[in-house]
């Protein structure tokens, strides 16, 4: 039995248990219930991976999650659980742990970044302070970053590409048995004389019997949760990210540059994403203005993205609860019924598979997941 366990009497095996949502959380939670022999049936209304998973900046860390010490331990074991699942699965085509630069072009915002950078080093949280010089000397050659500026790098982070982890995921929980419904959504979940989980049923006509429901479903976690009668607030909170094609992947590695974050994305692609730009988007601003936007601000900190060209732009809502944190476990007044949804997914998604299908299997209830529970309030 693992630290810090609490363990609930009288947990029983959990039967069959439906997946709803495959991105990288609802893969994670399968991947590790059918590797222990659970019995495990994958829903999603689209394909698995393609949803936000596929249309996330995908950057591992915790530096960027101090709001709440539990909130940061959380996400430093999720990086941890990253290392350990490529470790277990192999890391060729999703694992790129090549750290993440950041840095600010106005004193105040610079300020802040090296005081965020000070409490990660109390937390015994690698943090490394280079010049941009040094930064172009040694990391980023095709940057623009001032010669003087202080970067702020941080080694133990790294992105992942999220369709095809999933994937991969999803590709050995069925070789361990599980089975799969793709195309199609969940519109009830049926419940027994006691309120306990019985059935799910699709919008395709067929019904699926189950004990067990985890609605991983992201953005319409609120709606999965509405089926059994459970209110779950999210956030709107939408996000562009836009793809851009280009004969050669100049940048090694994510960063935060002013105004814009830019990563690679596998052979002959770069990921833009800015928060400033995400503002625009309740204006009415077209998603290709938006992506335009992106990519010129790209320009300004990677000259030679200018001969790229956008391929893909989306905009997306944010699986995040109403007080910004994960709701993670069982909802005891629905038995069979837990949640696991989150903001961060590519950072969590692997601990919180792990966590979950624990506590599903065993009742262990870890406390690194105490201040995420469902029933929190206010949520």
């Amino acid at each position: 039995m693992g630290k810090g366990a609490i363990v609930r009497k009288g947990a029983a095996r959990p039967g069959r248990v439906a997946v709803v949502g495959v991105g990288i959380i609802g893969a994670s939670v399968g991947w590790n219930l059918a590797r222990r022999g659970a019995e495990v049936v994958f829903i999603d209304a689209g394909r698995p991976g393609e949803g936000v998973t596929n249309w996330s900046f995908s950057w591992v860390n915790a530096s960027n999650k101090t709001a709440r010490k539990s909130y940061f331990d959380l996400n430093v074991a999720g990086m941890e659980a990253h290392r350990e699942l490529a470790r277990t699965i192999g890391p060729d085509s999703w694992w790129y742990p090549s750290g993440h630069l950041r840095w600010a072009d106005d004193p105040a915002a610079e300020a802040q970044l090296l005081k965020t950078a000070e409490l990660l080093a109390g937390w015994s949280y690698r943090v490394e302070v280079r010049t941009g010089a040094a930064v172009r000397r040694r990391l980023e050659p095709a940057l623009t970053v001032p010669g003087e500026a202080p970067v702020v790098f941080f080694p133990d982070e790294a992105w992942v590409h999220g369709r095809h982890l999933v994937s991969r995921l999803v590709d050995q929980a069925v070789a361990s048995g599980a089975e799969h419904r793709f195309g199609t959504a969940v519109c009830d979940i049926g419940t027994g004389a006691d309120g306990s989980v019985r059935s799910v049923a699709l919008s395709d006509g067929s019904c699926v019997e189950v004990n067990t429901v985890v609605n991983a479903a992201g953005p319409d976690a609120s709606h999965v949760a509405g089926l059994v009668a459970r209110h779950l607030p999210m956030r709107r909170e939408p996000g562009v990210v836009t793809r851009i094609g280009c004969a050669q992947v100049t940048v090694r590695r994510a960063m935060h540059a002013p105004h814009i974050e830019i990563r690679p994305d596998g052979d002959g692609s770069v990921v833009l994403h800015s928060r400033e730009i995400d503002a625009l988007i309740d204006t009415g601003e077209d998603p290709s203005e938006l992506a335009r936007l992106l990519h010129a601000s790209a320009r300004r900190v990677v000259p030679e993205l200018g001969s790229g060209h956008i391929t893909q732009t989306r905009v997306a809502n944010r699986p995040i609860p109403g007080d910004g944190f994960p709701s993670v476990g069982a909802v005891s007044s629905v038995p069979g019924y837990y949640e696991a949804v989150s903001h961060s997914g590519i950072t969590l998604g692997p601990v919180i598979g792990r966590l979950l299908a624990s506590e599903i299997l065993s009742g262990q209830r870890d406390e690194m997941l105490a201040d995420f529970r469902p029933e929190r309030c206010p949520l």
